[in-house]
């Protein structure tokens, strides 16, 4: 009830804002923060990737990630994270990481579109009319 009360009165939405600039400002610290930041946001990917296999399964979630449809998407996801962690801790280069994270977005995102029917074709005819 108590938790019920913090959340009408607004009290949860403060701490809620304090735990974000904490974070925030935690990406700053010379050195660990940039890594810190790569490694919980690949963690997160890798998570996230893990829980669709409850939904159905981990041997029926495998087998769909390596459909035609969806096995260079799937490819290209699981290189960009086992990249970014290549690039943070073997070769300590926190520019290319960056890029692998952002090309983490993208394909998880692409990956992601592939399981709506009809979408990804629809992106890549928006795409072609806007650059023509």
């Amino acid at each position: 009830m108590d938790k019920l009360k913090s959340v009408l009165s607004g009290e949860e939405a403060r701490r809620d804002d304090r735990t974000v600039l904490e974070g925030v400002c935690m990406l700053f610290l010379p050195r660990i923060g940039l890594t810190l930041f790569i490694v919980f946001y690949t963690f997160g990917n890798i998570c996230a990737l893990g829980s669709t296999m409850f939904l159905l399964g981990p041997l029926k979630q495998l087998k769909r990630m390596c459909d035609k449809t969806r096995a260079l998407a799937t490819t290209i996801m699981i290189t960009c994270l086992v990249l970014t962690l290549c690039a943070a801790f073997w070769w300590k280069n926190f520019g290319l990481a960056l890029l692998f994270v952002i090309l983490q977005v993208l394909s998880f995102s692409w990956y992601s579109l592939s399981y709506i029917p009809f979408v990804r074709e629809a992106i890549l005819k928006l795409v072609s009319v806007c650059i023509k």
